[in-house]
């Protein structure tokens, strides 16, 4: 039997950059798709489709398109465009990145839809009270809702499941909901909807036996999921898969005016992406997904696995889908850094454009992941002194360190030529770090990556490199380098050496793809195979061998590269009582007058919103002015110009909260184009009071939330 993997991760919506947490669970997916590829299965290698696409439809994505003046469409093709930078810069080899708003997914949505209503019965509609947004005039989607968390009472949860507790729920269930939109209260307005029968006792019995089914995802979560199941005949909520027009979306069959909810079709991707790359590669999708050596293993974190394991599951099963059958879910806890949930306003956020921005070696960052990921779902922390000590001590000091000390004399010394044999007391030396307890370390060490077992794995490795290290300590072939006699053991002792390099270096190579490419040249491999990692093939391949020259692999890490790594926090805002005594003192005298009255209709022209400073910068020429690149959470920046820089230096400004006038028109300056006003507060008199005080809100405003 040969494995055939249809390898997927959870779908970013394209509204934004990737995050860090995107980055994680992609690192984690191309680390057991690397390792995949290494295996062969009754001498042919294993067959891996890698596939992603940008998740692209539904309000909010219409939404900003709208206030860019741009289509839906031209709005996520910007967003995808930038896609690549992320993917390469540390290098997650995806075979095909696509798109949920495509022909493919089109069909394949609304053929599983046409099932689901025709075949399984499973379709009905009904007259429903759904969210209203009276100030935008238009239905809201669930995530276009926001409120109190039904079931734990987190605040700030969307309007389908809640992000802390994990639960699902209809949005009319929150608690003080509001629109994400306006910040309005959401009125109730009957609408007709499309339901899928989750109620169906059909979909209860299938959906226990499938999470019970050994080695479909992780007991963690089938305890956690099979208390939203409940016990038999307590009935599942039919899961509303319809929204109104105005609507960017797929449309419904035979129901004008109606398309599918964004979580219907986004798992659809997953399919669709797969079948536009196998006809490129010229291969039936059918054929394929119905080939019983066929399997799905789904990279996915753990605040929407209600959506894949209850909602997605059911819909595939009813469908006749043959992908359910063998889909497996591996689920992921979340990214902290300094044991605190990542925030930009307190200085725990990581940027994975600024990580490679400034330079840093990517593979320092799969390294420190892989060292901490296992199978669980367990959250994992991001601390900066940790990570200095990890990658400097494992890939420098331990792994790069046996390569640096001993390849420079096979080059000098032998002309580049390994030795031809081993005595046995190198050989012993090989299998004291190669097997414990007689059983090779290789078979360990692939069942843990097989078994996400990364930590695991990557300690075992380091394990490994300790017994080179300690070969060499007590060898030390640079003493054996200065004795004429000792040429012949200098020659050993390099090669035995290099031999165990070379282990490392394929065993880390899905961890580490760059220096493994690195390592073959310098070694003359064609390719790693993980075969060459079990018994003779440790060594036989590579006595008498002719390597090339060694050139450095890696840099250690700098502790400055890391400070400057993390987003800089917000500046607080003053305290109350210093305000309490401003009013007091003398400056009071010199607030000036109210202006004449206003109606709220002039207030109401006024369009002001939160706004994060991204970074700011002296004006050359400009004594007064400083540059200000605003994120007003548009999807894109601004740049605004304002005469603060008495008051303010650029370096405090940098991820602060403040309010601007966003509907002001731009204005050409000399040095540039300003598009708005940051406000601040000052005294009437400025000569005698010159205090300027750039208004910032407090903590928990977002950027883009307008002020009333």
């Amino acid at each position: 039997m040969t494995r055939k993997l249809f390898v997927t991760t959870a779908l970013p919506y394209a509204n934004a950059p990737f995050h860090i947490g995107h980055m994680m669970e992609y690192i984690q997916a191309d680390i057991w798709v690397r390792f995949q590829r290494m295996q062969n299965d009754n001498g042919q290698p294993r067959v891996v489709h890698f596939v992603g696409a940008d998740d692209t439809h539904g309000t909010p994505i219409m939404i900003a398109a709208e206030k860019e003046g741009v289509t839906p469409q031209e709005f996520v093709a910007r967003i995808a465009a930038g896609r690549q930078q992320y993917l390469d810069g540390f290098h997650i080899q995806f075979d095909n990145w696509y798109s949920t708003d495509s022909p493919e997914n089109v069909d394949l949505s609304q053929g599983i839809y046409r099932k689901l209503r025709d075949d399984a019965k499973l379709i009905y509609t009904k007259t429903v009270d759904r969210f209203f947004d009276p100030v935008k005039g238009m239905f809201l989607a669930d995530r276009n809702i926001k409120g109190e968390c039904p079931h734990c009472h987190a605040k700030d949860q969307y309007g389908d499941n809640c992000e802390v507790c994990g639960a699902a729920y209809e949005p009319t269930e929150l608690v003080n909901p509001y629109s994400v939109f306006t910040g309005s209260t959401p009125v109730l307005k009957p609408s007709e909807q499309y339901f899928f029968e989750l109620s169906d006792p059909r979909c209860y019995q299938f959906l226990k036996d499938w999470l019970n089914t050994p080695g479909r995802l992780q007991p963690e979560m089938v305890n956690k999921v099979s208390e939203w199941l409940g016990e038999e005949g307590e009935k599942l909520a039919d899961w509303d898969i319809s929204r109104d027009a105005p609507y960017f979306g797929i449309p419904i069959p035979d129901a004008p005016g109606k398309f599918f909810y964004v979580w219907l079709d986004a798992p659809v991707g997953y399919l669709a992406s797969l079948k536009n790359y196998l006809a490129k590669q010229g291969i039936d999708f059918d054929a394929f997904l119905n080939d019983p050596d066929t399997e799905q293993i789904h990279f996915i974190g753990k605040d929407i696995v209600s959506f894949h394991l209850l909602f997605w599951p059911a819909m595939l099963k009813f469908s006749g889908h043959p992908v359910i059958d063998k889909l497996k879910v591996a689920v992921h806890g979340h990214l902290t850094v300094n044991n605190e949930k990542m925030s930009k306003s307190r200085g725990t956020g990581i940027s994975p454009l600024r990580y490679l921005e400034l330079k840093m070696n990517p593979e320092w960052l799969r390294y420190y992941l892989a060292f901490k990921l296992n199978s669980k779902v367990e959250d994992l922390d991001f601390t900066g002194e940790d990570f200095v000590a990890r990658v400097n001590s494992d890939l420098i000091g331990k792994y790069v360190n046996i390569a640096s000390r001993c390849a420079g004399f096979i080059s000098k010394k032998f002309d580049g030529k390994l030795a031809s044999e081993l005595s046995a007391p190198a050989k012993e030396w090989l299998a004291r770090a190669l097997t414990v307890d007689g059983a090779e370390r290789q078979a360990s060490i692939a069942a843990n990556f097989e078994a996400r077992e990364f930590g695991k794995a990557l300690r075992e490795i380091m394990e490994v490199a300790d017994v080179a290290n300690r070969y060499v300590d007590e060898h030390k072939p640079w003493i054996l380098a200065k004795d004429l006699d000792k040429t012949a053991e200098l020659h050993e002792v390099c090669t035995t050496a290099l031999i165990l390099f070379r282990q490392l270096t394929i065993m880390l190579s899905p961890v580490l793809p760059r220096v493994a490419g690195q390592v073959q040249q310098f070694l003359g491999d064609e390719r790693f195979s993980w075969e060459d990692t079990r018994g003779e093939n440790v060594y036989n391949s590579m006595l008498g061998r002719t390597i090339g020259s060694y050139s450095h692999l890696m840099q250690r890490v700098d502790a400055k590269m890391v400070e400057d790594l993390f987003d800089k926090p917000a500046i607080a805002a003053a305290p109350a009582v210093a305000a309490e005594t401003a009013v007091q003192s003398d400056t009071a005298s010199e607030i000036e007058e109210l202006a004449p009255e206003i109606s709220i209709d002039d207030f109401a022209k006024i369009d002001l919103r939160v706004a994060r400073i991204v970074n700011c910068e002296h004006v050359e020429g400009a004594g007064k002015l400083l540059r200000l690149t605003l994120d007003v959470g548009e999807g894109r920046l601004r740049n605004v110009f304002s005469g603060i820089k008495s008051a303010y230096k650029p370096e405090d400004l940098v991820g602060k909260l403040t309010v601007m006038v966003a509907n002001l028109a731009p204005r050409k300056m000399k040095f540039g184009v300003s598009e708005g006003m940051v406000l601040c507060a000052s005294a009437a008199d400025e000569k005698k009071n010159p205090g300027l005080y750039l208004l910032e809100p407090v903590s928990g405003a977002q950027p883009g939330m307008r002020i009333r």
